[in-house]
């Protein structure tokens, strides 16, 4: 063999050893940060649907609303569609298959929510039934990180439920958010030398929102709790995603 072959083939091997695995490795970096983008984008999805349905939710006249399961996840789904532009009723979508099974898992999830608060949803002669996007996306995260090794979580510097009261490394995102310009980009970070995804979406208040969270501060909203004289715009808070590097 000639030797410009040789060395030729040298090259090629050690390029193989080398480059190929860093390659790969930041092939699955990028393939894990698009799926937490898309479980944060797939819960606020859900929490869209409840704030859009909070006056049928609430019509204390009507028994059945007709809010099933099924209904809310077409509307999921459309939601989904109209804020990532991937359809996920389509089997020839690009996602990749884990991508895909993760979120068909938050969806199922996310579904089996509503079907357990429909009791509450369809009461006739109540009001408020306190199943708000707050509480739904409560219950879908905690219902999904339990069947999964990622974790999906709300939280928020100042937290009704101590269950999403926010760790360090959320404190110091939301810290940061808090203190510049409202952007819907989510926060992206590799920890602990690169084993841990960490991701934070931000959450903004809006103008429904500020029946509870509003002012006058301090007042009790209808839920019972002390409103914190929020404003349209103001961070509400943030859906934090944890993937390991391991986690398929």
């Amino acid at each position: 063999m000639p030797v410009p072959l040789k060395l030729f083939l040298l090259f090629g091997l050690l390029w193989l050893f080398v480059y190929s695995p860093n390659s790969w490795a930041q092939t699955a970096h990028k393939e894990t940060e698009r799926t937490a983008e898309l479980l944060a984008t797939l819960l606020d999805a859900g929490r869209v649907v409840v704030e859009e349905h909070q006056p049928l939710i609430n019509d204390p006249r009507k028994g059945d609303k007709g809010f099933s399961p099924g209904v809310f996840e077409r509307l999921v789904l459309a939601e989904f569609f109209r804020q990532s532009q991937i359809d996920l009723k389509s089997s020839a979508s690009s996602l990749p298959p884990h991508t895909r099974d993760l979120l068909m898992r938050l969806l199922h999830a996310s579904k089996e929510v509503v079907a357990d608060a429909q009791f509450v949803i369809n009461q006739r002669g109540i009001g408020y039934k306190n199943f708000i996007p707050a509480t739904f996306g409560s219950q879908a995260a905690r219902r999904f990180s339990k069947q999964s090794l990622v974790t999906i979580k709300q939280t928020t510097l100042d937290p009704r439920n101590l269950q999403n009261a926010p760790d360090a490394y959320e404190e110091t995102v939301l810290t940061r958010l808090a203190h510049q310009p409202a952007s819907p980009t989510p926060i992206v970070e590799w920890v602990n030398g690169g084993r841990l995804l960490r991701a934070m979406m931000p959450i903004y208040y809006s103008e429904d929102c500020l029946m509870c969270h509003g002012n006058p501060k301090g007042i009790l909203d209808i839920s019972g709790y002390p409103r914190e004289g929020a404003q349209a715009g103001d961070l509400a808070g943030a859906i934090s995603i944890q993937i390991p590097a391991d986690h398929r």
